[in-house]
């Protein structure tokens, strides 16, 4: 056990890395198909330039609130909640399985669900559960 707990303050960065890899790669992917997305899902295209602006800048401040400041974490964490509510709601929504079905071609909810159930615990602790000094 001491040899895990030797590495416990540097494991939110696994969360963290993997977080902003998938925010950023999923908001790069969608300039280039802005258009196509906007029309599959009935809505205007500069609303997909929003959310992919959103999820790089997402991926950037939970990095960023790591290193500099504690709010850009609990930015982060709103962005991923509101970001993952919204594709549950207009994408995945009540598909439980990962697997991808006729009526839903882009799988479940689950790693949705997980996703923004991380950044509300990142919205509600911040830095604190990582960084025990950051505490009031």
């Amino acid at each position: 056990m001491q040899l895990l707990d030797n590495y416990s303050k540097i494991a939110h960065w696994f969360i963290r890395a993997s977080l902003a890899g998938i925010f950023i790669f999923h908001g790069f992917i969608k300039f280039p198909m802005a258009g196509m997305m906007a029309d599959q899902m009935g809505m205007p295209t500069f609303v997909v330039y929003v959310l992919a602006l959103m999820e790089i800048l997402g991926g950037i401040f939970i990095i960023a609130g790591a290193l500099f400041n504690e709010l850009l974490t609990r930015i982060a964490g709103a962005i991923f909640a509101v970001v993952m509510f919204g594709a549950i709601m207009m994408v995945h929504w009540p598909q439980w399985s990962f697997v991808a079905s006729e009526s839903h071609p882009m799988g479940g909810m689950e790693f949705q669900l997980l996703v923004l159930l991380i950044g509300l615990y990142f919205l509600s602790t911040g830095n604190k559960t990582f960084h025990p000094e950051a505490s009031d």
